[in-house]
């Protein structure tokens, strides 16, 4: 097995020999095998969350605190997998999350209290964080050797691994009780680990590829010739506080908030659309759990048009206009007074939140590396660890459609925040 920080060479000015174009093929390959497999495991645990409401008997406070396992369980592990992946690699740490998030969804049909949910949530959760770290630091490195912003395209088959979990548990869902489907899960999940991580293992991390003017148009590849042109002319000496290692830094922090306001959003969708369909539009369990397929659905399309929208329209355009059309989508979705339009939102939801995150977490691992990852993650998937509880106790209070409505204007927020960096490129060492 090769060791973590073996890589291809890169002759600046060449092309890339055809075993390496074959190697790097294959690499996206398995990358993405990860990224479906992560969505497939996730969205087969959140189509269940009903029945497992039921189970427990909890109310809908006590979910929403239940339910903050996940994120906190994932928000907690985050910094610590970008420092795994530092020190053992992102191959390696990658295998070894899939491991543990396979392992983990099992878990939750064997409780019989909100809290004892709340508590094995949390290895779910810590399988689930370090997966997403480890994957998209591996993603991150792949970008640069390619030269193309597709970014979109791994975070496409996350959705299109949700929107295929979710529908497995739509056509179970009254067939299969929770502790069958979720074992099924788990055996999925272990065997694609198994074959997917042999190939991850095998296969070295390559090396950044030469810079082309062709591809400037791309924020995260732009930035990462950036600042490893700024790495290599830096004068000896110069230490982690000077002005541009702390612009990095304050540029990753505003990804992360444009993360959060994505991951607030596709949480809540993963938490809450199956019960807003099933208690107040009286869906039946099949249709309840399709809310989340098509959201998943309409997310997976928008990535896979990702890359060619960020070549034509760049990255400030690309998130702006994603931003406001969740907003609009999540407003009819939440308020809509009947099935088939709140679906209609939802999907129009999931297309417009598609790119923000992908783009945020591939801008973010561009400047700083496995640590920007990890940093904007941590921040990003605060927005997962804030919307269980802030949604479940709206909900108590006011209704839930209205607790709903929060995912809307944090969409706004992030369109806001995203046109704000508009000259954050050159700020930060690279166009917008």
């Amino acid at each position: 097995m090769p060791t973590p920080n073996k890589t291809w060479s890169a002759i600046p000015g060449r092309r890339r020999s055809a075993t390496a174009d074959r190697s790097l093929t294959q690499l996206r390959t398995v990358i993405t095998a990860f990224f479906a497999l992560d969505g497939f495991v996730f969205a087969g645990w959140v189509v269940r969350i009903p029945a497992i409401k039921e189970r427990t008997g909890a109310s809908e406070g006590a979910l929403g605190l239940a339910l903050l396992g996940v994120s906190a369980g994932a928000v907690a592990t985050m910094v610590v997998t970008g420092r795994l992946c530092r020190r053992f690699g992102s191959h390696p740490t990658t295998v070894a999350a899939a491991v543990l998030l396979s392992l983990g969804v099992a878990l939750p049909p064997l409780t019989g209290s909100a809290l004892a949910l709340g508590l094995v949530l949390l290895v779910f959760g810590a399988g689930f964080g370090g997966l997403n770290v480890a994957m998209n630091s591996a993603a991150v490195d792949l970008i640069a050797a390619l030269r193309r912003p597709v970014m979109p395209g791994f975070h496409a088959a996350f959705s299109l691994g949700g929107m295929a979990g979710a529908a497995l548990g739509g056509l179970i869902a009254g067939r299969l009780a929770p502790t069958p489907h979720l074992a099924l899960l788990t055996a999925v999940g272990l065997l694609v680990t198994a074959v997917a991580g042999r190939a991850l293992l095998r296969l070295p991390v390559p090396e950044p590829g030469p810079v082309s003017a062709s591809v400037s148009v791309s924020a995260s590849v732009s930035a990462s010739a950036s600042a490893s042109a700024e790495g290599s002319a830096a004068p000896v000496g110069r230490t982690p506080e000077d002005p541009a290692r702390g612009a990095a830094r304050r540029l990753v922090a505003v990804f992360g908030l444009i993360a959060l306001c994505t991951a607030y959003g596709e949480g809540a969708m993963a938490d809450w659309a199956a019960l807003h369909l099933d208690q107040d539009l009286d869906a039946s369990p099949g249709v309840a759990a399709a809310g989340y397929s098509v959201f998943a659905l309409m997310m997976a399309v928008g990535r896979l048009s990702g890359t060619t929208l960020l070549e034509r329209l760049g990255q400030t355009r690309t998130l702006v206009a994603g931003g406001a059309t969740a907003a609009a989508g999540m407003l009819l979705g939440s308020l809509a007074p009947t099935l088939w339009l709140a679906l209609l939102g939802f999907a129009v939801t999931g297309l417009g939140l598609a790119n923000l995150f992908p783009v945020a977490i591939a801008r973010s691992g561009a400047l700083t590396g496995p640590s920007g990852v990890a940093a904007a993650s941590t921040v990003g998937y605060g927005g997962m660890l804030l919307g269980p509880p802030a949604i479940g106790f709206l909900a108590d209070g006011l209704s839930l459609p209205i607790a709903l409505t929060t995912v809307a204007l944090l969409a706004a927020v992030a369109a806001v925040v995203a046109y704000g960096t508009r000259g954050a490129g050159r700020a930060g060492g690279g166009p917008a």
